[in-house]
């Protein structure tokens, strides 16, 4: 009797389900190419053309994120078809903010056992939040590792790329007088989760159980998926005017804005000016929270500012508002540093 080798299968990695994931995300993937992709999945690399994009004098920007530990209730809810839109939207929203625009896409998915359903349905969302972003998904790493991850659990890590003409990066030029203009966010956004889910523990509620502040399940409102603010961000800086973008995540209100400031200046916002979402009432109260610890761990339903010249920014509102953006006027720069506060929130 012959003794059967051992294979790589009975480690517990499968090369046979790695394939089939590369064949179900192939259609998606297509539908992210843009003007510079070069080739297709498989190759040992990705190839772009950035002179097939359009660039004469190019700067690359280069960004990466990841989820955090929204992946958690992904993962505990098994709802996971819009944590790769979030994952798009952690790097491309900071990308547009040095002025670039997106142009490619990396992901790294790692997991114990590769589940070719869940891992496609998850890499289908990031090629979702690709298209949204006018960003090719030009590759990634599909890592099945036994003995790392258990239960189901699996983790996501995205990389960016992007470019502007020589000359066109922000922030630029921001002074006294400018005008900050918010962007909605769409909730929670990705940042905060181990607070949120510390919150959740401490309300007694599921993540089945219907969401206190929203339609739906608990699960479902949290994993609304962030924002992309790629494309109306893209057609304020071509209209002119703009003078630096904060993508408000970690650190939230109070650490994110002063990062577009030159050395003197401040900003000041006022906090009547929108109202807080539901959501982060909810976080509040049950938590007990502070008006200031609120601002600097949530976006509070602001999830970009955008710095204008103050003559443009009836303009520069009216073309993200065209590109359906909910806008609202927070405030201004001022001599100083940091965040100043006027008015009330809760």
């Amino acid at each position: 009797m012959t003794k059967r080798g051992l294979t790589y299968a009975d480690a517990g990695v499968d090369i046979d389900a790695g394939n089939a994931l590369v064949e179900r995300i192939k259609p998606a993937a297509r539908r992210t190419l843009r003007a510079g992709t070069m080739g297709g999945l498989g190759g040992f690399g990705a190839l772009f053309d950035l002179r097939a994009a359009g660039y004469t004098d190019p700067i690359l920007v280069a960004a990466t994120d990841g989820v955090g530990t929204k992946l958690r209730i992904a993962i505990d809810t098994g709802k996971v078809g819009t944590i790769g839109i979030d994952l798009v939207a952690m790097c491309v929203n900071d990308l547009v903010c040095q002025g670039a625009e997106p142009l490619f896409f990396l992901d790294y998915f790692a997991t114990g056992k590769l589940d070719v359903a869940q891992a496609g349905a998850i890499i289908e969302g990031i090629a979702a939040g690709c298209a949204e972003s006018g960003c090719a998904l030009v590759g990634g790493e599909t890592a099945e590792m036994p003995g790392m991850y258990h239960g189901g659990d699996f983790d996501l890590a995205g990389f960016a790329v992007g470019a502007m003409e020589r000359g066109g990066d922000l922030p630029k030029s921001v002074q006294a007088g400018d005008v900050l203009l918010g962007l909605a966010a769409s909730g929670v956004h990705s940042n905060g989760f181990s607070f949120v889910r510390k919150v959740v523990a401490l309300s007694g509620l599921g993540w089945g159980d219907a969401a206190p502040f929203g339609s739906g399940t608990l699960g479902e409102a949290l994993l609304v998926p962030t924002r992309l603010y790629v494309r109306p961000a893209l057609a304020a800086i071509r209209a002119g005017g703009v003078h630096g973008l904060a993508h408000i995540t970690g650190g939230g209100l109070t650490e994110n804005p002063p990062r577009v400031l030159p050395e003197g200046l401040g900003v000041e916002i006022d906090l009547g000016a929108w109202t807080l979402p539901p959501v982060f009432r909810w976080l509040a109260e049950t938590a007990a929270m502070t008006e200031p610890e609120l601002l600097k761990t949530f976006n509070c339903g602001i999830g970009m500012i955008a710095v204008v010249a103050k003559a443009r920014a009836a303009a520069i509102r009216a073309v993200l508002e065209a590109e359906g953006q909910t806008v609202v006027e927070l405030g201004r720069v001022v001599p100083g540093q940091g965040v100043a506060y006027r008015g009330q929130l809760l």
